[in-house]
């Protein structure tokens, strides 16, 4: 999997009335879903469909929920495989962990 560098990453769009991270990319929408627990931002789901699979997109819905949560002053915790798999290769933002 290649991902995207900061000149081609995606634009992702935080919709916090539906706790959800989301981005589109060649008209395919992809998504990251949370809740918040008190000050704990809890990643449950991310979906990134297979036409836009392999691009790093769902790496980026991920880092941009860890960096609300540092500026939120919020912990994070993660119910999401794919999540928890990241922040194990990010270890910078390990620290956040609930």
């Amino acid at each position: 999997m290649t991902e995207q560098t900061p000149a081609t990453a995606p634009t992702i769009h935080h919709d916090a009335d539906v706790h959800r991270f989301a981005t589109v990319v060649d008209d395919t929408r992809a998504y990251l879903d949370y809740r918040l627990d008190g000050r704990v931002l809890v990643v449950t789901h991310t979906w990134v469909p297979e036409a836009i699979g392999g691009r790093g997109v769902a790496g980026h819905l991920v880092r941009a929920a860890f960096e609300y949560a540092r500026q939120a002053q919020l912990a994070v915790r993660t119910q999401c495989s794919y999540a928890e798999a990241w922040v194990k290769r990010h270890p910078e933002y390990q620290a956040l962990l609930a």
